[in-house]
């Protein structure tokens, strides 16, 4: 489309397009909003929160619907959202989505310089949250979030917020082992220092008895606290009757300090407090290394999160904002744009204009006439309506969705395929030692304890454990860098086994908030094409709001528009500088006596100036980026592909142009539906990896072998899931299926190196030819070896396949 060429003028505040100008002090704004957050900024002295970035700040509300946070005034509410409070003052952490940039977290954290009631703000930009300290007395907690609403940042305040308290996933036990085992083994190994150097023959007298009793004070904790993990973890498994890999890595631990500590005690030797504590501690790392990478995630995520945590109701002739759970049955509630429909109910006044897309997948808004049924979990979008509730949230079809069995089920919990074989590892390490002992006492019975000591130290599996621990925390390091955050290292052993993809298409294979507009028909002017737009960003309906975005900036704000009117379903007209102009659909067009020749199919509008038919604009799905090249990929790789959706098949033709291949396309289909679909897929013995986005895929997500939810941002809610994928990176879901595959294929050459390294060590401990010094000297220089091979064979892998 061509426009005129004017200069843009961008909003000093967020850096959009300044369609209305409003200046304050020589700077340009779009909207009151960005305005009046710039004042608040600079009478606070705080516009040095520009200097970080150009444009730093997020379009700011400014201003916000009355009321909206009046149920913050509920003590019953507060006291659920508060992490701590006493007399002078209360902690609370909000989620705040919108947070971006580094200029966001400077502001967040100056908060008290805005108002004085608070004490301390803190920003967790990974987590997208803010962490408040506020004087109650001096400022409440509505007033805190409504300070947050004004400046841009409006925390996201869920029903599920309310239900229990936050868990905290930072876990000091583990940091204080990790802290201990090091701490301990570095001292552990400077007081060992001269016993190395002088081959165990220190001539100063009473120094090697106090520097090995130093040793052993030192190797108690590790012992007794760092370690206990792993004696924990196989005694549960000793109690149900399974070997887990713990299991010969405690044994491991407690002959080397064994033995150890019978040396030290009988005069008799130094011990091997160095490499015992040693290999404790590379352990507790990798196991940290690998849970850190996911652990800002949530991934089990029921309805309550979608859901508001207030809603207006109408009682006694006045609306009061009150907490959700105390909505009953026949309650008139108040619902605006863009607010979600907590339960269900049935239409009394205003246009409902409902986004089910949440629920169904169905993009297109539907039109609800005054007394039908508006189910749960739609979005209103357009003007203010109200309704009666006939079912209680708990009661409405959405809780009823989410209530399937399958939620109650849990899958890739996170276990390694290293446990299925420790038993046999276990039982063939048993087997060696016992043999070993039966064949020395035959023949040279003071050999059976050093053989036998240096077969369970030489054989633990710690190096076969970090070989996969640090293989899986390094990848999920790369895959976090691409923006695939999993679960857990489970995961990617359920990636490798995959077969089978399917695709929801809204919001998965489409971008949210962006359509293709095409215009057919009759050259439009840039006059004209300035009255359309002028039109139709009047209206807030997904049609009107496209059509608008569609057509370029070409100074629309002096002109003058007068008689506008939205017809629900149908249409908008308005005069644009005295001449009429209509948007609409087919009979909107022709009842007001036009004639159009275009007959279309899918999702259109049609336009006409001062009575005149001049064209359609067609309105259709955006698609990612790289779709086409990534179905190529998968169908050369053998992946059976599906598409699976609630949508109808308007755009199965674009799909079949997309998609490469014999590729099963499936439209309007319920959740419920989806659900049994995968179901129906896995009874053919396929490992099946479902990507979708909505409560509408949750059930299948659920079910399937890997469900992914796709997200434009992957802090905010999404279904329980296996992993959380930013949408923009959809297109590299081959790559990162062929880089699970190597990982398991690392891992077991990894797995093969370290078995022949306890093979080759086994032959000499059984024969009385490897000491137990040098057995714990080659553990732990075994394990870093493979540690250092891992990491190096793992980003090899990502840098081939293209990550």
């Amino acid at each position: 489309m061509v426009s005129d060429p004017i200069i843009k003028t961008n909003c000093y505040h967020c850096g959009e397009q300044c369609e209305e100008i409003i200046v304050a002090n020589d700077r340009n704004f779009c909207c009151e909003g960005c305005k009046q957050v710039y004042l608040l900024l600079n009478e606070n002295n705080l516009c040095s929160y520009y200097n970080f970035d150009k444009n730093p700040g997020i379009k700011a509300k400014g201003k916000f619907v009355a009321e909206k946070f009046a149920y913050l005034d509920d003590e019953s509410v507060t006291r659920k959202l508060v992490q701590f409070s006493n007399d002078t003052q209360t902690n609370a952490v909000f989620s705040l989505p919108k947070m971006h940039c580094s200029s966001c977290i400077f502001l967040l954290e100056n908060l008290h310089r805005i108002n004085e009631g608070i004490i301390k703000s803190q920003a967790n930009f990974q987590r997208k949250e803010v962490f408040i300290i506020f004087n109650h007395n001096e400022i409440s907690l509505r007033k805190v979030v409504e300070l947050l609403a004004f400046i841009g940042y409006e925390p996201y305040i869920s029903l599920n917020d309310t239900k229990t308290k936050k868990e905290i996933r930072f876990n000091k036990k583990r940091i204080y082992k990790i802290g201990v085992a090091g701490f301990c083994f570095s001292n552990i190994m400077m007081l060992s220092f001269p016993e190395y150097f002088s081959s165990g023959n220190i001539e100063q007298h009473g120094l090697k008895e106090t520097f090995t009793w130093l040793n052993f004070g030192l190797s108690l904790p590790v012992l007794f606290f760092s370690a206990s993990g792993f004696f924990i973890s196989a005694w549960k498994g000793l109690q149900q009757k399974f070997l887990n890999i713990d299991a010969p890595i405690a044994l491991a631990i407690l002959v080397t300090y064994g033995r150890s500590y019978y040396e030290i005690i009988s005069g008799t030797g130094a011990g091997y407090l160095d490499s015992g504590t040693g290999i404790v501690f590379f352990m507790l790392i990798g196991r940290w290394f690998q849970d850190k990478t996911y652990d800002s995630f949530s991934f089990d995520r029921d309805y309550l999160s979608y859901f508001p945590l207030g809603v207006t109701v109408i009682k006694e002739q006045q609306e009061k904002n009150i907490p959700v759970t105390q909505i009953k049955k026949g309650d008139h509630i108040i619902i605006r744009h863009e607010e979600m429909i907590p339960a269900d109910a049935v239409l009394l006044k205003g246009e409902a204009n409902v986004d089910y897309s949440f629920v169904s997948g169905e993009n297109t808004p539907l039109q609800k006439r005054k007394g039908e049924l508006i189910y749960a979990g739609g979005k209103q979008i357009g003007g203010m309506i109200e309704l009666e509730v006939v079912n209680e949230t708990s009661q409405s079809y959405i809780t009823q969705l989410w209530n399937n069995d399958i939620f109650s089920d849990k899958k890739n919990a996170d276990k390694s395929f290293v446990h299925p074989w420790s038993r046999y590892f276990t039982l063939a390490l048993f087997t060696v030692a016992i043999s070993t002992a039966v064949y020395w006492w035959v023949s040279e019975p003071a050999k059976i304890l050093p053989a036998v000591t240096a077969v369970l130290i030489v054989a633990c599996p710690c190096s076969l454990l970090l070989a996969a621990t640090f293989t899986h925390g390094n990848m999920l390091r790369i895959f976090g860098k691409n923006k695939l955050y999993l679960k857990n290292a489970s995961v990617i052993e359920a990636m490798a086994a995959v077969n089978t993809l399917v695709f929801d298409k809204t919001g998965t294979l489409t971008q949210n908030n962006i359509a293709s507009v095409i215009y057919e028909g009759t050259q439009l002017m840039p006059g004209e094409l300035k009255a359309i737009k002028a039109v139709a960003r009047q209206s807030s309906h997904p049609l009107s709001k496209a059509i608008a975005a569609s057509i370029n900036d070409i100074g629309i704000q002096h002109t003058v528009i007068t008689a506008f009117k939205e017809y629900s379903g149908k249409g908008i007209e308005a005069l644009v500088d005295g001449i009429p102009v209509k948007l609409g659909n087919t009979d909107f067009i022709r009842s007001a006596g036009i004639s159009q020749p275009f007959a279309v199919t899918g999702v259109h509008v049609h336009v006409a100036l001062n009575n005149i038919y001049l064209g359609v604009f067609k309105i259709g799905n955006q698609y990612r980026e790289g779709l086409d090249q990534m179905s190529a990929g998968l169908s050369n790789a053998k992946y059976e592909q599906h598409i699976l959706s609630g949508d109808n098949d308007t755009e199965r033709n674009n799909l079949e142009k997309i998609f490469v291949g014999n590729v099963k396309m499936n439209f309007e289909k319920q959740p419920q539906q989806k659900l049994e679909y995968i179901q129906q897929l896995q009874l053919q013995h396929r490992q099946v990896m479902i990507l979708g986005d909505g409560l509408n895929d949750a059930g299948a997500l659920k079910q399937s072998t890997v469900g992914i939810a796709v997200s434009e941002n992957h802090t905010q809610f999404t279904p329980a899931s296996d992993a959380i994928l930013d949408g923009s990176n959809v297109h590299l879901i081959g790559k990162f299926l062929e880089y699970a595959r190597s990982g398991k294929k690392i891992i077991t050459a990894i797995f093969s190196v370290s078995i022949l390294y306890n093979i080759v060590g086994l032959s000499f401990a059984t024969q009385a030819l490897l000491s137990p010094m040098v057995a714990a000297i080659l553990m732990p220089a075994s394990s870093i070896s493979i540690v250092i091979l891992a990491a190096v064979l793992s980003s090899a892998s990502a840098n081939m396949k293209g990550l």
